[in-house]
């Protein structure tokens, strides 16, 4: 019997120290890498709650407030904010720390939808979530909103590519 996962089962925080490896000539870090963080975290808090290998099926709007440099610190953090049959969202929320003043500073969130997979590569079901506080449930809310909203874009697209416009 599937009794479910409750979100701070899963939740997955990573920081590493920013070189010049992942900046442009400027320092500043290549937005890229966060991104590839991003999804990592992501896929860790996704793993964890599946304990299934995990795909990224989405990433929900990106957007950059601060910049990080070499040699700052950034922190992410990633939770489960809902669970559907295979599926599951993942908020992740990214900051910098300037290591030699202590200033910490926003530097991006995103909402990320990952797929749970089989042994041969096909969605699975994933337990389901158990919400304990009302900001969960809020935020559980919230994201059956943002999945409504990205299977009709994603209907819409489909029908696009196929030559068809939306009649609206």
């Amino acid at each position: 019997m599937d009794t479910g996962k409750k979100v701070r089962e899963s939740i997955a925080t990573l920081s590493q120290v920013m070189m010049p490896h992942h900046a442009s000539h400027y320092g500043s870090v290549h937005g890229g890498v966060i991104m590839q963080l991003v999804d990592e975290v992501a896929y860790v808090a996704a793993s964890r709650h599946a304990r299934r290998n995990v795909v990224t099926a989405s990433i929900d709007s990106f957007s950059f407030e601060n910049p990080v440099h070499v040699g700052d610190v950034i922190s992410l953090r990633a939770e489960l904010t809902f669970v559907g049959k295979t599926s599951m969202e993942i908020e992740v929320h990214v900051e910098t720390e300037k290591v030699i003043t202590g200033e910490v500073l926003p530097v991006a969130a995103a909402s990320l939808t990952m797929v749970a997979l089989d042994e041969k590569g096909r969605p699975t079901p994933v337990p389901r979530l158990i919400l304990e506080t009302e900001e969960q449930r809020k935020k559980y809310e919230e994201a059956v909103v943002r999945r409504e909203q990205r299977l009709r874009r994603l209907k819409v697209e489909s029908s696009n590519r196929r030559g068809y416009s939306d009649p609206s």
